[in-house]
């Protein structure tokens, strides 16, 4: 088939170059480059950095109205594959294929429409999610389905888990299109109550060391690497790093309390405590915890008082 591939970051990569073995790709639609890192260097999307390599064309747009969407109708496609693009599509774009548009979206929907699925997901604790792939309506991920398949959900953090469903939707997006492509397809309307998968706020990152351990872990998994986990330390923001379970014999030192144990660094939480191996303290680089330990043997982490915790449960 003739498809446009509409995606920006490094999990629509993947999909990308499943499709580009099966199908004619007659453009690659991404994001315009942005600035990147402290001195703000004009950067390529991961996607259109794949798409140059293999030598395709490649449209940039932020949004999808003017200029972009006469381009869009010119190139004629049989059927647009989304992977996280980041705009919305309307009516017209909708109608510039004759197949229409088909999203691969990580997670099993009507659960966690919108932006953060794997994350929100991770955060409440989940054990299982999955994929979807939809054909885009006007709604929110509310269009029907054409295929879904339920995948675990490891104890590991949101970008780990990304990359592997990455990988995993890209092999289920290529057998969507296959269809599309025979025409032996069906689309179901979705089932179940939906959910929101909103976009995790920085706020939302911050560790409440006063919860059970399995819910900072939790908490951890969903907001790391981006926005990236923290507590406070004498008001100060402290980033954390690599938090895993804590091992039956560890040290239990209390809420937002920071101790050695025999081949490691734990700190407490409201039920016991979890493994640490970074912090990064305010204005500085990540360090070991050791390093950071034994630099500052008596640090604790700052507990919520009782309006703060009010403010994290309600998010």
């Amino acid at each position: 088939m003739r498809i446009v591939f509409a995606g920006t970051p490094p999990a629509a990569v993947p999909s990308l170059e499943a499709l580009h073995a099966d199908h004619d790709i007659v453009s690659v639609l991404t994001r315009p480059d942005a600035p990147v890192g402290r001195k703000r260097v004009l950067t390529p999307s991961p996607v259109k950095r794949r798409a140059l390599e293999l030598g395709l064309p490649v449209l940039e747009a932020a949004r999808l109205r003017g200029d972009v969407l006469g381009q869009l109708e010119a190139l004629d496609a049989d059927a647009v594959a989304v992977v996280a693009f980041g705009a919305i599509a309307g009516p017209r774009a909708l109608a510039t294929s004759r197949l229409g548009w088909f999203n691969l979206h990580f997670s099993l929907l009507p659960e966690y429409r919108g932006a953060a699925p794997v994350q929100r997901a991770l955060m409440d604790g989940r054990t299982h999610s999955g994929l979807t792939v939809f054909r885009i309506d006007e709604g929110m991920d509310t269009g029907p389905v054409l295929l879904q398949r339920t995948l675990d959900l490891p104890a590991a953090d949101a970008g780990a888990v990304l990359a592997s469903y990455a990988r995993e939707g890209a092999g289920l997006l290529a057998e969507a299109f296959s269809l599309l492509a025979s025409g032996d397809c069906a689309l179901t309307d979705q089932v179940g109550e939906p959910s929101h998968a909103a976009k995790i706020d920085p706020e939302e990152a911050r560790l409440d060391l006063t919860r059970p351990a399995a819910e900072v872990l939790a908490r951890f998994r969903g907001v790391s690497p981006s926005p990236g986990a923290w507590a406070t330390i004498g008001g100060q923001r402290t980033k954390l790093a690599g938090l895993s379970e804590a091992g039956p014999d560890d040290a239990v030192p209390g809420p937002g309390r920071i101790a050695a144990v025999h081949d490691g660094v734990v700190l407490g939480t409201g039920d016991g405590a979890v493994r640490v191996a970074g912090i990064q303290p305010f204005g500085k680089p990540m360090m070991d915890a050791a390093d950071f330990l034994r630099g500052r043997p008596d640090a604790a982490f700052d507990i919520l008082d009782d309006d703060e915790q009010s403010g994290e449960n309600d998010e």
